[in-house]
């Protein structure tokens, strides 16, 4: 094992490359830092004959003043990487993290169909789906998943009396059977 460390001192091991991308989020956060630092005077106020520590502006506006201060010294970080090292595949990487939304889809889907079509029923063809999805193909596993899911159920619903709304599809059901899926799946 090498052990090849650059004038600074940083190995590739300490330093993968995705320095480029991480460029795109130092701006991005530092941007938004700004956003926020320029809105603090309207959703914020000073009351007058209060202490500085107990104005309710105070504290929006030092959390604020850091993260935009810490925003600046990692967006003056990643340039200077930058400068030194090549940025290539940084849009390769930027591709990479927006991919991680695709996760925040399926969930919003998930929560909007549990009322459709029940919390057991969903929760099995997500866990089932999100198995495929993510590259897994040999029963055992998919048998795993469905179980994961179904047992999760089983839990919050049953056992912990989660309340989670009954799905709109169990009112075409038997009355004993859409009692039992209402109260335990």
């Amino acid at each position: 094992m090498t052990d090849d460390r650059d004038e600074n001192g940083v190995a590739d091991t300490d330093a993968p490359p995705h320095h480029g991308a991480q460029l795109v989020f130092a701006v991005a956060s530092f941007g938004f830092a700004l956003f926020l630092a320029a809105n603090i005077p309207w959703q914020t106020e000073w009351a007058k004959r209060l202490d500085v520590v107990r104005q309710p502006a105070f504290w929006p506006t030092v959390a604020i003043t850091a993260m935009a201060g810490f925003g600046a010294l990692e967006l003056w970080f990643c340039l200077r990487r930058n400068r030194e090292r090549s940025a290539d595949g940084t849009l390769g990487e930027v591709r990479r993290w927006l991919g991680a939304a695709e996760y925040v889809g399926w969930f919003m889907v998930y929560v909007w169909l549990v009322p459709q079509t029940g919390y057991f029923p969903t929760t099995l063809v997500f866990t089932g789906a999100l198995t495929l999805r993510l590259g897994y193909r040999s029963p055992a596993t998919l048998a795993a998943a469905l179980l994961t899911g179904a047992t999760t159920v089983v839990v919050f619903k049953s056992f912990l009396g989660v309340r989670i709304p009954g799905g709109a599809i169990y009112e075409f059901l038997p009355p004993a059977l859409r009692n039992f899926m209402i109260l335990y799946l």
